[in-house]
């Protein structure tokens, strides 16, 4: 269950967060709930994967491998 929580900050850190998150297509909000539980150690490891396929999206081979060429050493 999300609770809402009230916090104090200088306007210009609130403005270069907000900045950074429109920068990372996400939200100040999401980007406080990610710092949250990488503090307490509780962030979720399928969001983490996704997150990571997602940072990985842009590598792109070129072409398709064999089952032999994928194995080669």
């Amino acid at each position: 269950m999300l609770k809402n929580i009230t916090l104090s900050a200088e306007d210009r850190l609130i403005k270069k967060a907000r900045e950074k998150a429109a920068a990372s297509q996400t939200t100040l909000n999401a980007l406080f709930r990610k710092w949250l539980e990488n503090l307490t150690g509780q962030s979720r490891s399928p969001d983490k994967y996704r997150d990571l396929m997602k940072s990985l999206s842009y590598a792109k081979s070129g072409q398709s491998f064999s089952r032999e060429q994928m194995n080669e050493r």
